[in-house]
């Protein structure tokens, strides 16, 4: 199932010891990116939550967060680091010395340091085997919702698939006639000097002109692409990058028929085909 790249999940989890929150936002993203934000109790967790995003999810920019409060009545404690702390103070006396700076280094300044204040000793098992459930519920919401993002988006590019093969079969349905007016009107422009011209020479350049403006070929490869974007937004997994690049191909077989074009419909028709699929590389761009 196509998957978008744009969705949010947010998971809650209290107990009596503490309450937990995951809060996870992705966006697109050419790869997969992600940054993870844990709590100073739960930082061991940092290379589990990446391993199971990476399993989870194939491409966009992830914002992976977990907030924790302790229990209001949690026997969990603090104590200072104070080796630690002493360093610091040494090393705050030394650059006021440089600095020729009297002012005080002021308590909170020191304990606000990373590492001077640490938890006590105590068994974050049971708490990093909440966060790692609650982990999972946020990330099978996310995806959850991906989805069907992902949905409404391939179903507006199938949309304009279907409004595309319809401009096709216009321009295969007028390219007689576009073809015959053309040689028709070659002929009355000749018509004139047709004593001085080789009639078979006349009929053979009619033919070149008549072949350079054909565009069959390129009418069989717009619907062969629209065939494939159709398939791919069947399928499971990271489909963005291919259907980014039949977007281009798609626009280059629309450029060809404007390129080409000697007539006000097949002209209109080529500006219509490149606005759709403007419309779907912009809905693409989001598809994981």
């Amino acid at each position: 199932m196509t998957s978008s790249m744009t969705a949010f999940a947010r998971v809650q989890d209290i107990s009596t010891d503490g309450e937990l929150t995951w809060e996870i936002r992705s966006v697109n993203h050419r790869f997969l990116e992600l940054m993870v934000r844990l709590p100073e109790e739960l930082r061991a967790l940092d290379p589990i939550v990446r391993e199971r995003v990476a399993k989870r999810l194939g491409r966009g920019k992830v914002d992976c967060s977990l907030r924790y409060k302790p229990a209001s009545d949690s026997d969990a404690g603090v104590k200072v680091n104070f080796r630690l702390a002493q360093q610091i103070i040494d090393c705050a006396g030394e650059i006021s010395k440089l600095l020729h700076d009297s002012s005080p280094l002021r308590a909170m300044d020191i304990l606000s340091w990373p590492g001077v204040l640490e938890s006590d000793d105590k068994d974050l098992t049971p708490l990093q085997k909440r966060a790692s459930d609650c982990l999972e519920r946020a990330l099978s919401s996310l995806v959850e919702t991906r989805e069907r993002e992902g949905a409404k988006l391939a179903e507006l590019v199938a949309q304009r698939c279907a409004s595309l093969r319809l401009e096709v079969a216009k321009v295969i349905s007028l390219m007689p006639a576009i073809l015959e007016a053309m040689r028709a009107r070659l002929r009355a422009r000749l018509s004139e000097l047709a004593e001085e011209l080789d009639p078979a020479r006349l009929e053979q350049e009619i033919a070149l002109l008549a072949q350079k403006m054909d565009v069959a070929e390129e009418m069989d490869r717009l619907n062969a692409h629209i065939q494939e974007v159709e398939t791919i937004l069947q399928r499971k997994g990271a489909v963005g990058r291919r259907l980014d690049f039949l977007m281009q191909e798609l626009n280059r077989e629309a450029n060809t028929l404007a390129s080409k074009s000697n007539d006000v419909e097949t002209t209109r028709i080529g500006v219509e085909m490149k606005v759709l699929i403007e419309q779907m590389r912009e809905q693409i761009q989001n598809i994981e």
